[in-house]
């Protein structure tokens, strides 16, 4: 096997592949990235075995052939060589040999027949999405996924894929991120299926704003996403996700509408003297206002008045602030609107023009 490129036009690739490789890994080839040359293009494969990214790339002088090559020296070979320089590649026996202008590195690879590759796709629907919409979706709904729960099925993220529209959401119990996007041609069926947290914060890292396509493959158990020149695919979590449309408060007819920076600075202030265990912060409206108390066991108190337009009168309920706070950093607009039922209910949060993001959050007992 030999090839030789640019040093920037195999770096991308590089970059896109190497932080699927876990540092510590029980089988010593999972270290390694596949790296295989075949019609004038190299592909490179990195896997732990619950995602897979292959990202590829045109190159010259080469000769077919197929070995595995520690993932993060390569990496940091490549990454540390002068901008510009021609970095060529070749196989000899049981090493390779990384060469560029003066430079040369000799690496001990391991066969490719030990590298590992994800079963075959067993393919149930496929649909087309805009990169920039689904880079969208995760962004606003990735964060309130759940870390280590013992509800399995909450450490990842619901695609929910309906006949006109995808829809995202993340929930870890205590508050829920929804964001929908609009498809022309949807699902055949509706399906349900969860990505787990590392292909989620993978296939984040992938995605670009562009107006190019996406395809999304969904298997039996895998997600696949192709994209250009990448090709992403993730094992599924296999649960049920929560019925999270009864989640979504109905009948909170109490509504205050606010700008959110004002919003987000005042929580951010008010959160520096809030309880730093628990993170509870006081929202009191009165017509036209809105009060922002926190405490500390240290007594020490915050309060923050902002104007909003709201004509409910005498309410107080509580929140932890950091969920507060991430649910208006997802939102976009200018303006914000909070529906309230009762103390003991939970607040919907969206944009005051449209209802396509919507966040939940649990109140909080002061």
């Amino acid at each position: 096997m030999r090839f030789s490129l640019q040093r920037e036009v195999l770096l991308k690739p590089l970059q896109q592949v190497v932080n699927v490789v876990e540092r510590r890994q029980t089988l010593p080839v999972l270290s390694n990235l596949l790296v295989s040359v075949a019609d004038g293009r190299v592909s490179l494969t990195g896997t732990d075995l619950e995602v897979e990214m292959i990202a590829r790339a045109s190159v010259e002088d080469s000769t077919d052939g197929e070995t595995t090559i520690p993932a993060r020296k390569l990496f940091e070979i490549v990454r540390a060589l002068p901008d510009g320089s021609r970095v060529s590649v070749a196989q000899e026996g049981e090493k390779v040999t990384v060469k560029a202008g003066r430079s040369r590195f000799t690496l001990a690879t391991l066969s490719a027949n030990e590298f590992p590759s994800v079963e075959d796709l067993d393919l149930v629907e496929r649909i087309r999405v805009p990169e920039a919409g689904m880079k969208e979706l995760i962004e606003r709904t990735a964060f309130a996924m759940a870390q280590q729960d013992v509800r399995y099925y909450l450490n990842g993220l619901l695609l929910d894929l309906r006949e006109d529209a995808l829809r995202c959401v993340a929930t870890d119990g205590h508050r829920l991120a929804l964001c929908e996007l609009d498809l022309e041609a949807g699902a055949q069926t509706r399906k349900q299926i969860i990505l787990p947290r590392k292909g989620v914060l993978e296939l984040q890292r992938l995605l670009e704003a562009g107006d190019r396509t996406l395809e999304l493959e969904v298997g039996r158990n895998h997600l696949r996403v192709r994209h250009e020149d990448v090709t992403f695919t993730s094992k599924l979590i296999d649960g049920r996700f929560p019925d999270y449309d009864a989640v979504i408060p109905i009948g909170a007819d109490k509504e205050l509408t606010i700008d959110r920076e004002v919003l987000r600075a005042a929580l951010q202030r008010a959160a520096i003297l809030s309880n730093e265990k628990y993170r509870g912060v006081k929202l009191e409206l009165s017509p036209g206002q809105l009060r922002i108390v926190a405490h500390n066991p240290e007594q020490e108190e915050a309060q923050e008045e902002v104007e909003a337009e709201t004509t409910v009168d005498g309410l107080s309920i509580g929140f932890n602030v950091t969920y507060m706070l991430e649910a208006l950093s997802a939102l976009r607009e200018e303006k914000v609107v909070i529906n309230l039922r009762d103390a003991n209910s939970s607040a919907l949060i969206r944009e005051q023009s449209n209802a396509r993001s919507r966040h939940v959050v649990m109140p909080l007992r002061l």
